[in-house]
């Protein structure tokens, strides 16, 4: 119980739970004081049956705890708590019942609870043990084996069942029925009475269907739990001949290759009699006169063979008829007709109805229209009649055929694929392939001459180069002109052909009174009468070409024509351009063309001309610059009498200085000279020769003149932009007075430094100094070369010897210290002394 108590001054509410306990002074109670069950004696053991339980007042211990049952040998109690409210109570059999041995059981339920003192409850459970049918019925026989002839009638009595039942009463008490096993093709066909266990038959028998009958037949009391008896009944069906042989065509290859051999199989014919025994037994033959036969194969089967050559020509297909014959009494026969058809092969082209065609087609069609059907025939058939179509490649005018046409290649439809337009594309021919689908395929050709019809779709254009944007032009004319003086000429041609392209020329106003007339079909504006003083000084007059075409098209041309004064002159650009209009033509035209492409031509072959030799100046340079010189060897300059020098210059641009100087490379015996004695050789004459001298420079001016020297025969060191105009090395310091031989360049020398001295002096006694030919010229010029080479002797010095200077010199300064003709000798001179093979 809640309560809640309010507390005054000052107010306060407390709430109160009051528990009751409970004590133990409620019995349990059933609801009833003796139930009663009905069990057959057929449950098994471990069966359980529910209860009503008892019920207390009382909770927690006071309430029921505990179920008991009084002591028997055949039930139990089974107890299951689920809270503790809720309880379980089953009853459970633990033997197997048996009405005959204690058919009733009188037990007693106790309920006690848990309080102390301990409280129960009881009731009283009368349990009666059902009886039943423990006995079943048994027939007198477990299989019954009857025989019965097919067709038997309706209602003809198969057999008769008989069954006993030990019970009594109800229990013995039997009916027979089919097993619920037997299939409803037998109840359909047999039937058995409940009462009596007769079998009768209810439907058609027939041998062919069933031959046997297997019938599960069950004898069934009327008790309480009926219990059942099994037997079976096998029934035998007598054949009788009464279903003719079963003729049929497994396998028909057909058409049959007249060129199949003896013995070929046809067709495969199965025959089957569903009778038994001679009823059974089939004969089978065909038809006379027929390139086949029928020979027996398995049991069931025949085959239809070749017998005899075919030839498709003389008969394309055979009739069969097959018959088939029983053996049974009386007997029966059935006949099958079959057609055998022969087939070709494919030994006949695809044929077209001709070999060639022609057809026409209007300019400007619409893409994808329908041009022409190309048929061919095959007098073969099936697939080696099959025909396909299509286009064989080739081209017009350079174009392919397939870019203007598409055949379909199943009705040999053809199709244009573009807009034909006659002033590009006047005719053209295509080869049109039909091939059959024989496995060697044969084909033919169809040649389809296609024309373009044209329409009249161009208008007159304008040749005349003299009309404006405006097709205008005007005309100047002397009022002295005579009467068929000719003003001008107007000229157009039409793209179109034949009528379409006739053109006639006329006034747009022809009632118009002028002095002037326009030729019909020539275009040619002339003097019609002689023109007068009052005759307007400007005549603008309208000129339509019209061509004959249908619809009619044209083109208006505007002229204006000037009278001038008497006495007074046409311009003189007005006569020039009437004469080149007159004169111009096509073929200028074409000329024009022809110059232009030779002109191209020679232009690019000077062009990989100047790339070739630019790219053979550069290899030359990689190869000398690649070339190392040292000392000993690249540092001999030899000015040689025994080799004739031959001076070159590249493609480069000429230099203003150049330095000559001798291979590295000497003749054999002068090699051996000096590398082995280091002594001087002598000449033809016996008389010793000084050797080559040594001239030494400084290894800057080396480097530069590996970059700049190109030898080829003698050698030729020019300065260039980044050679040795810009890299002159100074004085070398190596001694304290330059050695004979030595390259001694003036001081400052640079960028601008035009002149070198090349010095063969007495101070280096290593070097002798070579001797100058007294017939050597003191000025001589290279060819090609605007360089000028000086070589002049000192007068001796104090050992006796003179001194040789070879000097590098512009070809301009020298100029103007001698003379014009001076000069020319002088380079005669020097040419002459190259030249010679003795210097």
């Amino acid at each position: 119980m809640q309560l809640e108590i309010i507390v005054d001054k000052p107010v306060q509410i407390h709430h109160v739970d009051v528990e009751i306990e409970d004590i133990n002074d409620n019995f349990p109670i059933f609801s009833s004081s003796e139930f009663k069950l009905y069990i057959s004696e057929m449950k098994l053991p471990g069966s359980y049956f529910p209860l009503e339980g008892a019920v207390d007042a009382d909770v927690g211990t006071n309430s029921i705890t505990n179920y008991e049952l009084s002591v028997n040998d055949y039930f139990a109690l089974d107890v299951q708590t689920y809270t503790q409210k809720s309880k379980s109570v089953q009853l459970v059999i633990k033997k197997q019942l048996d009405r005959e041995q204690m058919p009733v059981y009188n037990l007693t339920l106790t309920a006690s609870d848990g309080g102390k003192p301990k409280l129960s409850g009881t009731t009283q459970l009368l349990i009666t043990v059902q009886d039943v049918n423990d006995n079943a019925p048994v027939f007198d026989q477990l299989f019954y084996i009857v025989s019965l002839s097919e067709n038997a009638l309706k209602g003809t009595v198969v057999t008769k069942l008989n069954a006993t039942d030990l019970d009594e009463g109800g229990n013995s008490e039997i009916f027979y029925v089919f097993n619920k096993l037997v299939p409803e093709q037998i109840t359909s066909v047999f039937n058995i009475e409940q009462n009596t266990g007769i079998i009768r038959v209810v439907g058609e028998v027939d041998f062919e269907r069933k031959n046997m009958y297997e019938i599960e037949v069950d004898a069934v009391d009327k008790g309480h739990s009926a219990m059942t008896g099994h037997c079976k009944v096998l029934v035998n069906i007598v054949d009788v001949n009464d279903n003719p042989p079963e003729l049929m065509v497994t396998s028909l290859n057909v058409p049959v290759s007249e060129d199949s051999l003896l013995g070929a199989v046809v067709a495969v014919i199965s025959i089957h009699d569903k009778d038994a025994g001679l009823n059974g037994k089939v004969n089978c033959h065909i038809s006379k006169n027929v390139p086949f036969k029928i020979t027996s194969t398995l049991r069931e089967y025949f085959s239809l063979v070749v017998d005899g050559p075919l030839d498709r020509d003389y008969i394309s297909e055979y009739t069969i008829e097959i018959t088939a014959t029983d053996e049974g009494s009386p007997s029966f026969s059935v006949t099958k007709s079959i057609q055998v058809e022969i087939s070709d092969v494919n030994d006949n082209n695809p044929t077209f109805f001709k070999s060639s065609d022609t057809i026409s087609i209007i300019e400007n069609n619409p893409p994808g229209s329908h041009l022409y059907t190309a048929s061919a025939y095959d007098s073969d058939i099936n697939q080696n009649s099959f025909i396909t179509y299509s286009l064989i490649d080739s081209t017009t005018n350079g174009v392919p055929v397939s870019l203007y046409i598409s055949v379909n290649p199943d009705n040999g439809k053809i199709f244009a694929l573009v807009s034909f337009d006659h002033e590009q594309v006047t005719h053209f021919q295509c080869l049109i392939r039909a091939t059959d689908a024989g496995l060697s395929p044969l084909s033919s050709i169809l040649t389809l001459y296609i024309f373009i019809e044209d329409i009249n779709d161009n208008a007159p254009a304008l040749i005349t180069q003299f009309f404006s944007s405006e097709n205008t032009i005007t005309e100047m004319v002397p009022k002295s002109a005579t009467v068929g003086h000719l003003v001008t000429k107007i000229k157009a041609v039409d793209a179109d052909s034949g009528y379409n392209a006739w053109l006639s020329y006329g006034f747009k106003d022809p009632a118009q009174r002028i002095p002037f007339g326009v030729g019909g079909h020539n275009g040619e504006i002339t003097v019609l009468r002689p023109l007068m003083e009052s005759d307007a000084k400007e005549h603008k007059l309208s000129i339509i070409v019209k061509d004959h075409g249908v619809p009619e098209m044209s083109t208006m041309v505007t002229l204006t024509i000037l009278l001038l004064e008497s006495g007074q002159e046409l311009p003189v650009e007005r006569l020039n351009r009437n004469r080149k209009e007159d004169e111009f033509s096509d073929t200028n035209t074409y000329l024009i063309i022809s110059i232009c492409l030779i002109s191209t031509v020679f232009l690019i072959t000077l062009i990989v001309y100047t790339v070739i030799r630019w790219h053979k100046y550069t290899e030359e340079i990689n190869e000398l610059k690649q070339h190392h010189f040292c000392p000993s060897i690249a540092g001999s300059w030899t000015y040689s009498q025994q080799r004739q020098y031959k001076f070159c210059l590249s493609g480069a641009s000429p230099k203003n200085d150049l330095i000559l100087f001798t291979p590295n490379y000497l003749q054999p015996s002068m090699d051996d000279a000096i590398s082995n004695s280091g002594s001087m050789a002598s000449d033809s004459a016996g008389k010793p020769k000084h050797p080559h001298p040594d001239w030494r420079y400084s290894a800057s001016l080396r480097a530069a003149m590996q970059g700049a020297v190109h030898v080829e025969g003698a050698a030729i060191l020019r300065g260039g932009p980044v050679g040795l105009e810009q890299q002159w090395p100074t004085v070398s310091s190596a001694t304290p007075e330059p050695e004979g031989g030595e390259v001694s360049p003036p001081v400052g020398a640079g960028v601008n430094c035009n002149s070198w001295t090349f010095k063969y002096g007495p101070g280096n006694q290593k070097q002798p100094v070579p001797q100058i030919p007294p017939d050597f010229p003191e000025n001589f010029i290279i060819p090609g070369s605007p360089a000028i080479i000086s070589i002049r002797q000192d007068q001796p010095s104090n050992q006796g010897q003179k001194s040789n200077f070879i000097t590098f010199g512009k070809k301009e300064e020298t100029k103007k210290k001698k003379k014009k003709k001076k000069g020319s000798k002088n380079q005669e001179k020097g040419n002459n002394a190259v030249d010679n093979n003795d210097q």
